[in-house]
């Protein structure tokens, strides 16, 4: 009866020492899993930010676009040159404001 007893002493202590391992290890691979879930909702972020600021820069070349195709019409030099330079066309007519600073 002595071995019986020794051989189920025995399996009692290999389950034991089976389940610890096997807890263990699930634990570990639970925290592995967290890590990674972590990470995933870290580089979810940053993509949707890196999307934001793509879309933000699209839009900004193609005002950039527009604006070179601006400065390079006919309508952006005649803006500069009656701006900057007060000129005008032959035919044209000026009126210019005149402030009155005591009334």
């Amino acid at each position: 009866m002595a071995a019986g007893r020794r051989r189920k002493d025995h399996n009692r202590s290999g389950r034991r020492c089976i389940s610890l391992i096997l807890f263990v290890f699930i634990v570990a691979m639970s925290v592995q899993i967290v890590r990674v879930y972590q990470k995933d909702q870290e580089y979810a972020k940053k993509q949707d930010q890196l999307e934001a600021q793509l879309e933000a820069e699209t839009v900004r070349q193609q005002e950039l676009e527009a604006y070179r195709n601006y400065t390079q019409s006919q309508q952006y030099i005649e803006d500069i040159a009656k701006s900057k330079l007060g000129l005008a066309y032959e035919d044209e007519i000026i009126f210019k404001e005149i402030k009155n600073e005591g009334h």
